[in-house]
């Protein structure tokens, strides 16, 4: 995680499943205070999850406290939905930050496949962000932008804001210098 960067602190604030393989009853505060046994399973913040997912505790147990599980976010239905039509799937209802969850958990977990869906879903998802975002009047009248926006990660709005300003930037820079 980039330790200033906002980006990075949204996505590692996200929520992921997390399997306890051990009791541990200091923690009882993250379960609204019932007992914390093995097996017990929470959705906490990917940081935390993460912290107890590599933390062994002391003695002669060789087990972390907690291992980390897939969120649904990037799970086999999603995976599937977006190989079978990646603009199809509402990303920012998966996950807010859902190509930076994607990119954490390719970090965490050994998974090829999901590496290359996700690259795939990103590429042919520009193509129509960049579309979408050329389209001047589209984008500053609400148009249907509005509906094609409100399924965008905040990865791809932030392409989409880019491209917008980038093509109306440069029509303006047409405009003046067609004058001289």
């Amino acid at each position: 995680m980039a330790y200033y960067s906002p980006t990075a602190i949204l996505t590692d604030a996200q929520k992921t499943p997390t399997t306890f393989s051990l009791a541990v009853p200091a923690l009882s505060p993250l379960n609204n205070s019932a007992p914390i046994t093995p097996t017990t399973k929470l959705d906490l913040p990917l940081w935390l999850a993460e912290m107890l997912a590599v933390s062994k505790p002391a003695g002669p147990s060789s087990s972390a406290l907690a291992t980390l599980d897939m969120p649904a976010a990037l799970g086999g239905k999603v995976l599937n939905a977006l190989r079978a039509d990646p603009r199809s799937v509402e990303l920012r209802q998966q996950a807010q930050w859902f190509y930076g969850l994607g990119e954490r958990m390719l970090e965490l977990f050994e998974e090829e496949e999901m590496g290359a869906v996700l690259l795939d879903t990103f590429k042919q998802r520009a193509l129509e962000i960049a579309d979408k975002a050329q389209n001047t009047r589209t984008a500053q009248q609400g148009g249907d932008s509005g509906d094609f926006m409100s399924g965008l990660d905040e990865t791809e709005r932030q392409l989409f804001r880019a491209a917008h300003d980038g093509t109306h930037a440069v029509k303006k820079w047409f405009e003046t210098t067609s004058r001289t």
